[in-house]
């Protein structure tokens, strides 16, 4: 067991290596950056402890090894080191609200937490550290959401507070409202977030008047070829869920990114950008279609709520593309960009994995333009999508940047399996993933890995030059 000094001088180590990252975060910084990075370290040990994971040499670094030999009375101790004189850290401990939504018949009660946490053989450890993160998510659920209605229902909304809470997931009843002050849509004013929502509404009531509902005579034979290409790639979109298949659907897609596209000619239809618009739709339909989405009719709802949510949807696509404009401009460099940033970090993080896939000739353009073009949304089950955009719209104007950090810790889940692969073979299995029975505990790892390696490597301005 350590001494009280010993422990004073790991924590401090620990504290000042955290902070030189802005937090994926734009609140970021100070305190706040400190008790977020330590809850992330924590958040990892107890997801990963006992398993083998590329950047574990890093991560030992800032921590003590995350080892089978480590004694449970050692994690206790190491555990109790993040928490001491700090609250606030249940926070980021939240895995994910949409996990519970799904499963509200298992909640576990606050006493058999203190049982489990008290169980220690360590042929047990790793299976129960992760089912105690989860539950312990669970069990602090409703003081996060007392936070997230306090910060909503101030008369001016802090958006920086609020990316704060966001970053770690939304509770699902809250989303569509919290989304749309994250882009930046609705007003942070509560007095003026009503009339803002219905002037915007109507403005693309009347841009779809004035430049989808009109005949093809009208259009020029690029129009004509970019409403084409959209028509046929809706039927696309998200194809394993039936729901977007509905004509209702396609027909309200197909409006949002015609709209979208005229009205932004610089980069126009990109094949790719339908999919963007479908979280957006799950999310907004929510606030009027109960259960489960395959459930939902679409025919229950009117026509004046349709042409609100295609609005809604409209405008925080721009708002979310606005950040990231070359990457659906001509030959799209801000994704070529991030795809030459990816192969660089993950030279950085796990050399051998990145030397396998040179020997092999694997271009990283090969797989991974295709997951920021698309933002991973083709790469994970459709019902994650909505607690990875959490993240996504927490970062604001840094989600670029804190999408190359993502992909590598999603590419690097699977580093052991592709050194075993010839490039055939890796090829296959990059295009085909094993994510399918993914659920949010396997999102939350690949989210904090990327959360931590930011912050290590962030606040070094040449870790990324070629």
């Amino acid at each position: 067991m350590r001494s009280g000094r010993e422990e004073e001088e790991r924590r401090k180590a620990m504290s000042g290596g955290g902070g030189g990252g802005d937090g994926g975060s734009s609140s970021g910084g100070g305190p706040n950056l400190e008790w977020r990075f330590n809850q992330t370290l924590r958040n990892v040990q107890g997801l990963l402890k006992g398993r083998s994971f590329p950047g574990k040499v890093l991560l030992s670094r800032r921590s003590e090894p995350l080892n089978e030999s480590t004694s449970p009375e050692h994690s206790q101790n190491y555990a109790r080191s993040f928490s001491e004189g700090d609250h606030e850290q249940d926070d980021y401990r939240e895995s994910s609200f949409e996990g519970e939504d799904q499963n509200s018949g298992s909640k576990t009660s606050s006493s058999s937490l203190n049982k489990s946490s008290i169980s220690s053989t360590s042929s047990a450890n790793s299976s129960i550290d992760a089912q105690r993160l989860v539950s312990g998510a669970r069990a602090t659920d409703s003081a996060r959401i007392t936070k997230f209605t306090k910060e909503l229902s101030k008369p001016a909304v802090i958006l920086e507070k609020l990316r704060e809470l966001s970053w770690s997931g939304i509770p699902p009843y809250m989303r569509p409202n919290i989304w749309r002050l994250l882009l930046g849509y609705a007003s942070p004013n509560s007095d003026r977030r009503e009339g803002v929502l219905s002037r915007k509404r109507l403005e693309y009531v009347d841009c779809v008047s004035q430049f989808y509902d009109i005949p093809d005579s009208e259009r020029s034979d690029d129009e004509i070829n970019m409403l084409r290409q959209i028509a046929v790639d809706c039927p696309r979109t998200v194809p394993d869920v039936t729901f977007f298949q509905h004509a209702q659907i396609q027909k309200s897609l197909e409006r949002i990114l015609y709209t979208w596209a005229i009205r932004h000619p610089a980069s126009g239809y990109v094949q790719g950008i339908n999919d963007l618009v479908t979280p957006f739709l799950i999310v907004f339909l929510s606030e009027h279609l109960e259960g489960n989405m395959e459930s939902w009719s679409i025919l229950n709802l009117s026509p004046q709520i349709i042409s609100n949510i295609e609005a809604d949807c409209y405008w925080c696509l721009s708002k979310l593309l606005d950040g990231m404009q070359d990457h659906y401009t001509f030959a799209q460099p801000g994704i070529q960009r991030l795809v030459f940033k990816l192969k660089e970090l993950v030279r950085r993080i796990d050399e051998p994995l990145s030397r396998h896939m040179e020997e092999q000739g694997l271009e990283f353009l090969q797989f991974a333009f295709r997951w920021f073009n698309c933002l991973l949304i083709r790469e994970i089950p459709f019902h994650l999508v909505t607690r990875l955009w959490d993240t996504y719209l927490a970062e604001g104007d840094s989600l670029p940047e804190f999408l190359v950090y993502i992909s590598a810790s999603f590419l690097l889940t699977w580093s052991d399996k592709l050194q075993k692969l010839d490039f055939q073979e890796m090829v296959m299995f990059l295009q085909h993933l094993p994510t399918k029975t993914w659920s949010h505990h396997e999102l939350e790892m690949v989210l904090s890995r990327a959360y931590m390696w930011h912050t290590m490597f962030n606040s070094s301005p040449s870790h990324l030059a070629g």
